[in-house]
C-alpha cells in the first residue's frame, strides 16, 4: 500500500548525485546496529520494525514508544517515531529526541537520523546526501534498502526505487516489503504483468498476513480490475477484520466504480477502525469525496466542512488546509474556490501547525498555492495569478521535494495554456505527470501542436488513472465520457 505523487528530473538527479560524490568505508557488520544497553528495547525496536514492513504502521509505533521506555537514549527509535507517527506532535516531539541524542548513536544510526529529520525540515539535499551514504556504508542490508525505496516511491522517484528494492532482493529474494514495493514500481509503469508476478510471490510469503491481499488489491484497482480488488480486500480482512486500510480500500474501489452510497457505508465501517485520530479524519475526507463524485455539492460542502471543523478543533491543521483545498476544486464560483484557498493556508499559519514538519507544511502550501493560481487566473485577476506562481515558483528553486516541484509545473502550463503559449505550457505540463488537470491540459495541448501519438497516450493514461482522489474525481469520469479520438 501507499503510493504517493510525483516526480522531478532534478530530484532524480539528486538522489545519484551523492553515491557519486562521496566514498564512505563499509561497515564491519551486514546490518547496521541498534545502539542501546537494554536487550528488552533491541527485541521491541526490531519487532516494531518487522510491523512496520508489514503495514501494522500504528501497531511498530506502540513498539518504538515501548522500546524508549526501556531504553529513553533509543535514537533510532525516536527518529522511527517521528518518521511514522501520524501526530503531529508526537512526531516533531520524538524528532527532536533523536536530534539531541544522536552523539550516542553508532555513525551509521547517524546518518540514518541525518537522514530522516533533514527531509522532514525540508532540507532534501542533506537528507538525501545522508541517505546514499548510508546505503553506501551498509551495502547489505536489506531493512535499510527497503526503507530508502520506500521514501523514493513516496517521491515518485520510481526508477531508484526499482534499483534499490532490487537490491534488497538480491540479498534475500523473498524478502516481503521489497516483494510489495517492487509490484508498486511495475504498476507505476503499467508493467501489471510483472507487478502481478510479484504480488504472487508476496501472498506466498507472507500468506497469513492481510497486507499481501491488500496490496495485491490495489494494484489490480489500478489495473482497472475492480472486482478482482473487492475480492482481495475481503481476502485481507478475512484474515484480520481491523486490518483497516483494507476496510478502506473497499470503500474506494466502490467510489471509483461509482456506487457512492456503498462507498459511504464502507467508509464509516473504516473510521470506525481506524487506529489513530488523523486516520478517522483522512478517512472522513475520501468518504465526504463521495458527495462530489454525485455533483451532490451541497453535501459535499457539508461533509468537509464537518472534517475541517473538527481537525480544527483537535489541532490536526494539515487536515484541516487540506479539507479546505479539497473543497475548492469542485467550487463553481471562483470568489468561492479562493476563499476556501485562504482557509487552507489559514491553517497552515495557525500556531497548531508548528508541529508540523516543515515539509508537509511546505508540500500542502504547494498544492493550495497551485490552485490559488489557477482559480485567480480563471477569475481573471492575473495580478494574483501571477503573484501566486512567482511563489510557486521561488519555492521550487529552493526545495527538492517532487510536491513542490509539480505544483509550480502544473500551475504554470495551466496559466500558460490561458494564454495559448502551447510549446512552453506542455515543456511544464509534461513535469507534472499523474495529475489529472495537468494531463487533460496536455492532451489539449498536444492536440493544438498536432502530436497525435503523444495525444493518444496522455489519453490513455489519463482514463486508465484509477487513484481515489479528488482530482480524479472531477476529471477522468467526464473525459472517460467522452468518445476517444478515432472512434
Amino acid at each position: 500500500m501507499r503510493l504517493s505523487t510525483f516526480i522531478t528530473l532534478l530530484l532524480g538527479f539528486a538522489l545519484a548525485l551523492p553515491l557519486q560524490a562521496h566514498h564512505i568505508k563499509q561497515s564491519a557488520t551486514k546490518e547496521m546496529p541498534i545502539t542501546t544497553s537494554s536487550p528488552k528495547a533491541r527485541e521491541l525496536f526490531q519487532r516494531a520494525l518487522v510491523d512496520y514492513e508489514n503495514l501494522y504502521l500504528e501497531r511498530a509505533n506502540i513498539g518504538w514508544r515501548a522500546a524508549v521506555q526501556a531504553d529513553p537514549n533509543l535514537a533510532l527509535a525516536y527518529i522511527f517515531i517521528a518518521y511514522n507517527s501520524t501526530d503531529p506532535a508526537e512526531a516533531h516531539t520524538a524528532q527532536e529526541k533523536a536530534k539531541l541524542l544522536v552523539a550516542k548513536a553508532s555513525p551509521g544510526e547517524r546518518l540514518l537520523i541525518q537522514w530522516i529529520a533533514s527531509v522532514k525540515e525540508n532540507n532534501f539535499i542533506a537528507g538525501i546526501s545522508a541517505m546514499n551514504d548510508m546505503l553506501e556504508m551498509f551495502p547489505k542490508d536489506k531493512h535499510l534498502a527497503y526503507l530508502a525505496g520506500n521514501w523514493m516511491m513516496g517521491q515518485n522517484s520510481y526508477e531508484q526505487a526499482q534499483k534499490t528494492l532490487q537490491e534488497a532482493l538480491a540479498i534475500d529474494k523473498n524478502y516481503p516489503p521489497a516483494l510489495n514495493d517492487l509490484a508498486y514500481c511495475y504498476a507505476q509503469s503499467r508493467e501489471y504483468p510483472k507487478a502481478f508476478e510479484l504480488m504472487e510471490r508476496y501472498v506466498a510469503v507472507l500468506p497469513t498476513l492481510p497486507n499481501p491481499q491488500d496490496s495485491y488489491a490495489e494494484i489490480l484497482r489500478m489495473s482497472g480490475n475492480f472486482d478482482g480488488a473487492l475480492e482481495h480486500y475481503r481476502a485481507a480482512l478475512k484474515i484480520d477484520p481491523w486490518f483497516d486500510y483494507s476496510q478502506l480500500g473497499l470503500a474506494d474501489t466502490y467510489a471509483l466504480m461509482g456506487n457512492q452510497a456503498q462507498a459511504r457505508v464502507e467508509y464509516d465501517k473504516a473510521i470506525q477502525k481506524a487506529y489513530t485520530a488523523a486516520d478517522r479524519l483522512s478517512y472522513a475526507l475520501q468518504s465526504a469525496t463521495t458527495w462530489a463524485r454525485e455533483n451532490n455539492l451541497a453535501e459535499a460542502d457539508k461533509a468537509f466542512d464537518a472534517v475541517a471543523d473538527k481537525a480544527h478543533a483537535t489541532g490536526f491543521s494539515l487536515i484541516e488546509a487540506e479539507a479546505h483545498r479539497m473543497m475548492s476544486l469542485y467550487q463553481t464560483d471562483e470568489a468561492e474556490a479562493l476563499k476556501h484557498l485562504a482557509s487552507a493556508e489559514e491553517a497552515l499559519n495557525h500556531p497548531t501547525a508548528a508541529s508540523v514538519s516543515q515539509s508537509d507544511r511546505e508540500d500542502e502550501r504547494a498544492r493550495v498555492l497551485r490552485y490559488r493560481a489557477v482559480r485567480a487566473d480563471h477569475a481573471g485577476n492575473q495580478d494574483l495569478a501571477a503573484q501566486t506562481l512567482q511563489q510557486l515558483e521561488t519555492m521550487a528553486g529552493s526545495t527538492r521535494s517532487a510536491v513542490v516541484q509539480s505544483s509550480y509545473h502544473g500551475a504554470a502550463g495551466a496559466l500558460l495554456m490561458t494564454k495559448q503559449q502551447i510549446k512552453d505550457a506542455i515543456a511544464h505540463l509534461e513535469e507534472d505527470e499523474d495529475n489529472p488537470y495537468s494531463l487533460e491540459l496536455l492532451s489539449r495541448a498536444y492536440s493544438f501542436s498536432h502530436a497525435a501519438e503523444k495525444k493518444h497516450e496522455v489519453e490513455v493514461k489519463l482514463r486508465a488513472s484509477n487513484m481515489p482522489t479528488m482530482e480524479q474525481a472531477l476529471v477522468v469520469p467526464a473525459v472517460r465520457s467522452r468518445r476517444p479520438d478515432g472512434e
